[in-house]
């Protein structure tokens, strides 16, 4: 059972300011729908159709939310333009809630397996290695004792940064020399987890979409070689999504989920972009929960997504 997650005055002002220029460019939008309108007409929802599929939202979850303002609107014939943040807010907030059930465990809370397996997935550039290391930054200000791995042994880049990250947040790491196999090196990180007590264990891979085949190949292989050691391993599939980059993210997402069994997100770079709404739209689409936003380069900056604090913070003028 999860704890009770207080969301803190200072990590709602990191949201806030994390999210300042999707907000800006959302809010300067809006207050162009409604100018001269005393009430929610078509005109005011086909016009705040185009805002949010232009703020990547997605047409698909663009559509489920006009509908359900119109059924608002249709109920209440006296809901003016004012009231039209408000109404956004609600029914954003609720599509998120009945599209993401379970629980998202805070880094405090205790955890389901031990060792816990993370494995992470996602194309080279979206900031997977960053999150990896504030990932475990987190666990380990918690008090849990973690260890990587460096899977993606296809560009030596890749390892020297997960090497840079787990000295500066203090965590072992297991490794070997580049172009060995990721297989071999996930067994041995898990087998060293097992072996010393380790409670969290997170597994960088190769960030590759070259060819569907061969990515779940490799990603299949790597589950199977850890099942060995820790028979449910990996507890969680962690894709790791970069926002500003908007519908590509959408496109990396609906490759990802087909390769292998996704069945968390870290939306990262959230910070510097208008694409936020892109948070909003992958959420509902692919049904599966958003576990951790990123919004700026801080250790700090890596925030257990909470869909409500989100909603308000991108909405709320």
């Amino acid at each position: 059972m999860a704890a009770f997650r207080f969301f803190s005055k200072s990590n709602k002002q990191e949201l806030e300011k994390g999210l300042e220029i999707t907000k800006e460019s959302v809010f300067k939008k809006l207050s162009r729908v409604v100018v001269g309108k005393s009430s929610v007409d078509d005109e005011v929802l086909d016009n705040l159709e185009e805002v949010l599929v232009s703020s990547d939202v997605g047409v698909d979850t663009t559509i489920k939310i006009i509908e359900r303002i119109e059924k608002r609107v249709s109920k209440d014939k006296y809901l003016g333009v004012n009231e039209l943040n408000k109404i956004l807010k609600e029914e954003i907030a609720a599509l998120l809630e009945e599209n993401n059930s379970g629980t998202v465990l805070d880094f405090a809370d205790e955890l389901p397996k031990k060792p816990y397996v993370i494995m992470v997935v996602g194309v080279n550039g979206v900031g997977k290695t960053t999150t990896i290391g504030k990932l475990a930054y987190h666990f380990r200000k918690a008090g849990k004792r973690v260890i990587l791995g460096a899977a993606d042994t296809f560009r030596a880049a890749a390892v020297d940064q997960l090497t840079i990250w787990a000295e500066r947040v203090q965590v072992p790491i297991v490794k070997q020399k580049m172009g060995a196999d990721p297989a071999s090196v996930a067994y041995d990180t898990v087998n060293s987890a097992k072996a010393g007590d380790y409670e969290v264990v997170i597994i960088d891979t190769a960030g590759r979409l070259h060819n569907k085949v061969n990515l779940m190949n490799e990603l299949s292989k790597i589950k199977k070689v850890m099942q060995k050691v820790v028979p449910e391993a990996p507890h969680e599939i962690l894709l790791i999504l970069d926002g500003s980059t908007g519908q590509n993210a959408f496109e990396q997402a609906k490759q990802f989920t087909l390769a292998t069994q996704v069945n968390a997100l870290a939306i990262t770079k959230l910070d510097g972009t208008a694409k936020g709404g892109v948070v909003i739209g992958i959420s509902d689409q692919f049904k599966i929960p958003v576990k951790y936003i990123g919004i700026g380069e801080k250790l700090d900056d890596l925030q257990i997504f909470n869909k409500h604090e989100f909603v308000d913070s991108l909405f709320n003028s």
